[in-house]
C-alpha cells in the first residue's frame, strides 16, 4: 500500500540547485533510508515531505487519513512546556487518557476520578499502549516529566522530539538523524525497537551499523540520480559498486563509438542523404555520453604532524566532581605514543568533561596533569565553528594564515586546502552560516587538521558528516601517527579506529576495556545476568591489581586475553618500525640533526618493544599456569 508519492520535485536556493525532477515513493512497511553527500539537500528533501518547505516544482502526494511524525535534527519544541505537557500536545488521545490515569494513581482518595480514569484505560483499550508509554521514556531517560523545555539541553530536546515521534503511533515516521545525541544504549534500544515494530520509516542517518540492521531499502542521490537499492547497508555497497564499474563500462564504450562518429562526421559531404540527417542528429547524444564525468573528487587530509617525545600526557590521581555527582575519583593513566582509545558510557557520565579538564579547558579538583613540552592537541569539540556574523568560508582558513605548510617542507594555498576538502573556489566564498550542518562540520575538521597536532581529540566527530566524508576520516585516523581519544557514538567507526576503551560507568568509576566496541558488548553479552552486579573498579584500582604480587595462580580474565593477542601484533608492527629506522641510517647525505632526530626515535621504540614484551611474557605465563 502505497503511504506518500513524490513526483518529479525540484529545489534550488538562487544560484545553487539542490535537485531537480526527483520522482519515489514509500509503501507500507518499508524501511528506508536516504544516502547522498553533504550538501546534496537530504535534510531539504525531508522538510518538504514533512511539510515545513515546498519544492520549487512538483508534487507530494500522502495517502488520504495517515498519520506522519518528522524528527527534525534540531527539533523546535515550546520553551516555556513542560516534557510532560510537549507530550501530550500531540493528537495522540490515548496519551491524554493513560495522563489522567497516572495522575489519577496519584491521588487514590479521589475515588470516583480513579474509576472514572480506570474506565478511560479500558474504553480506548490503553493498558498495553501505557506499558510501551512507560517504556519508551525509561529508555529515552525522560524520567522527570516536569522539567522546563527551556533547561534542557540539545540532546534532551532531541529526545523529547524522539519519544513524541514515537508515541504519536504514525503511519509513516520521518527521521532526520535520529541517533545523533543519544547514548550507545539509546541507540541500540532503539534499533531493536525500529527492526520489531510493524513502522515504516524514511530517515536520513549516517550510523551505518543502524542501515545495516534496520533499514530494508537505501535510496541513494548521487549527482543528481536516484538509485535505489533493495537491501540493507551491506547490500548497498555491493550493488553501487558493481553500478560504478558497469558505468565505467558504458563511459568506455561511449568514447569509442564518439570517437568512431567523429570521423565520420569529419568525413562527410556537403550533400546529406535522410540516413545521414539522422545520424547527425544522434552523433550530440553520443558526444554528451562520452564526455560525462562523474565528480568523485574525495577530501585528501594530510598533515605535518609535530615530533612527539618520549613524555606524552600523565594524569595523576584526578578528582573531579559537581556537588553529588563524581567524575573522577583518582583517575590515574599514563599515555603512551601512538594509543588509540575510544571513550563510551551514558550520556552525563562525563566524557566531554574529561576531553575539557586534559585540554586545559577546565580544572580538576584535586590531582595534576603532565602534558609533555612537544604535546600540541588538536580537539575537535561537539560545538563545532564559532559563529560570526558574515564571514566567509576562505576567511576561516585564512585566519591560520594565506599559506598552509605540508609534510616534507612543502606549502598549499588557503584555497587549494579547502578544494582538497570539497570546498570549490565558488563555494569558498559562500557565507558560513549558510552551509549544511555536514559541510560546517567539514571545514570544522580542517581547520583542526592544518594546525598539524599529535595528540588528536575527537567529540563525536561523525555527527552530520556523510558516508563518503566518515570512510575517508577512517581510512586518515588508521594511518594517524600520534594519539587518539573518541568519544563517539558510531559505533562502526570506534569499532574501525581504536583499539581499547575508556568506559565511564559513572559515580566516578572510569574501566579500561582492552578492545573494540564490539569485543565489549560481546564480553558484555556473554556476563551472567543473574550474577550479583560487580561494582566496577576504576582504571587506577586495575592498575594496582596488575602490580600486585601473588603466589597463587590466577586464570587470565577475558580483558587479559584481548590485550594478549593484541601486543603480539602491536610488537610484530614495533619491530618492523625499528627495523626501518635501523636501515634509514645507510641513506647517503644525513645531517647530524637528521642522525640524532632518528637515533632518539630508535631509543623510543626499543624502549617501547622492552615495555611491551615484558607484559607479554607477564600474560604467557598466567596462560601457561
Amino acid at each position: 500500500m502505497n503511504l506518500l508519492s513524490v513526483e518529479n520535485i525540484s529545489k534550488s536556493y538562487g544560484e545553487l540547485v539542490l535537485f531537480e525532477q526527483l520522482s519515489f515513493g514509500v509503501n507500507k512497511d518499508q524501511k528506508i533510508a536516504l544516502i547522498a553527500k553533504n550538501g546534496s539537500g537530504k535534510t531539504a528533501i525531508l522538510n518538504i515531505l514533512s511539510g515545513l518547505d515546498q519544492p520549487d516544482q512538483g508534487m507530494v502526494n500522502y495517502r488520504k487519513d495517515i498519520k506522519v511524525s518528522f524528527l527534525a535534527q534540531e527539533p523546535i519544541l515550546a520553551e516555556n512546556s513542560t516534557i510532560e505537557q510537549c507530550i501530550l500536545a500531540s493528537d495522540n488521545e490515548v496519551l491524554k487518557v493513560i495522563a489522567n490515569y497516572e495522575k489519577a494513581l496519584l491521588d487514590m482518595d479521589n475515588a470516583d476520578g480513579y474509576q472514572k480514569a480506570f474506565d478511560a484505560m479500558d474504553r480506548h483499550a490503553a493498558w498495553d499502549f501505557e506499558t510501551q508509554y512507560q517504556q519508551i521514556l525509561s529508555k529515552l531517560k525522560l524520567d522527570d516529566l516536569q522539567l522546563k523545555v527551556s533547561a534542557l539541553s540539545g540532546g534532551q530536546k532531541k529526545r523529547v522530539a524522539l519519544a513524541n515521534a514515537l508515541l504519536n503511533k504514525p503511519d509513516l515516521l520521518i527521521l532526520d538523524e535520529p541517533t545523533n545525541h543519544l547514548d550507545l544504549e539509546m541507540i541500540e534500544w532503539l534499533e531493536v525497537y525500529f527492526a520489531k515494530e510493524n513502522i515504516t520509516l524514511f530517515m536520513v542517518t549516517h550510523d551505518r551499523y543502524f542501515l545495516e540492521r534496520v533499514c530494508n531499502e537505501i535510496v541513494e542521490l548521487d549527482q543528481g540520480q536516484l538509485y535505489t537499492y533493495k537491501g540493507n547497508y551491506a547490500y548497498y555497497l555491493e550493488k553501487k559498486e558493481a553500478r560504478l564499474s558497469q558505468e565505467q563500462v558504458e563511459q568506455h564504450k561511449s568514447k569509442r563509438l564518439f570517437k568512431k562518429e567523429l570521423d565520420w562526421m569529419r568525413r562527410q559531404p556537403k550533400a546529406r542523404t535522410t540516413k545521414s540527417k539522422s545520424r547527425i542528429d544522434d552523433f550530440a547524444q553520443i558526444k554528451e555520453r562520452a564526455h560525462q564525468r562523474r565528480q568523485d573528487h574525495e577530501i585528501q587530509l594530510e598533515i605535518d604532524m609535530e615530533r612527539m617525545g618520549t613524555k606524552i600526557l600523565e594524569c595523576h590521581k584526578l578528582f573531579k566532581s559537581f556537588g553529588d555527582k563524581s567524575i573522577f575519583d583518582g583517575f590515574d593513566y599514563n599515555f603512551l605514543r601512538g594509543e588509540r582509545i575510544g571513550i563510551i558510557g551514558k550520556n552525563g557520565t562525563g566524557k566531554s568533561t574529561f576531553l575539557n579538564i586534559l585540554t586545559g579547558k577546565e580544572s580538576v579538583d584535586g590531582g595534576k596533569i603532565v602534558v609533555g613540552d612537544t604535546i600540541k592537541f588538536g580537539y575537535y569539540t561537539q560545538d563545532g565553528i564559532p559563529s560570526k556574523s558574515g564571514q566567509k568560508v576562505i576567511d576561516v582558513i585564512r585566519e591560520f594564515g594565506d599559506y598552509i605548510p605540508l609534510k616534507k617542507g612543502r606549502q598549499i594555498s588557503a584555497q587549494q586546502l579547502l578544494e582538497r576538502f570539497l570546498f570549490d573556489r565558488k563555494k569558498q566564498y559562500d557565507f558560513v552560516e549558510k552551509l549544511s550542518g555536514g559541510e560546517r562540520k567539514r571545514l570544522y575538521l580542517c581547520t583542526v587538521l592544518i594546525q598539524n597536532p599529535n595528540f588528536l581529540i575527537l567529540d563525536e566527530p561523525t555527527n552530520d558528516l556523510d558516508i563518503v566524508t566518515l570512510n575517508v576520516l577512517e581510512s586518515f585516523l588508521l594511518d594517524y601517527p600520534g594519539c587518539l581519544l573518541v568519544v563517539s557514538h558510531d559505533r562502526y567507526f570506534m569499532d574501525k579506529i581504536v583499539d581499547h576503551l575508556f568506559v565511564f560507568r559513572g559515580a566516578g568509576y572510569i574501566e579500561d576495556f582492552p578492545g573494540n566496541y564490539s569485543d565489549f558488548r560481546a564480553y558484555e553479552d556473554s556476563q551472567d545476568q543473574e550474577q550479583e552486579p560487580i561494582k566496577p573498579k576504576s582504571i587506577q584500582q586495575q592498575t594496582a591489581a596488575k602490580t600486585a604480587t601473588t603466589t597463587q595462580k590466577q586464570k587470565i580474565s577475558f580483558n587479559e586475553q584481548k590485550e594478549y593477542q593484541q601486543l603480539e601484533s602491536k610488537i610484530r608492527s614495533l619491530e618492523k618500525d625499528k627495523l626501518a629506522l635501523e636501515q634509514s641510517f645507510f641513506e647517503e647525505g644525513l645531517s647530524v640533526e637528521t642522525i640524532e632526530d632518528r637515533s632518539k626515535k630508535l631509543q623510543e621504540v626499543i624502549e617501547t618493544i622492552e615495555l611491551k614484551t615484558m607484559r607479554w611474557f607477564e600474560l604467557a605465563a598466567k596462560i601457561e599456569g
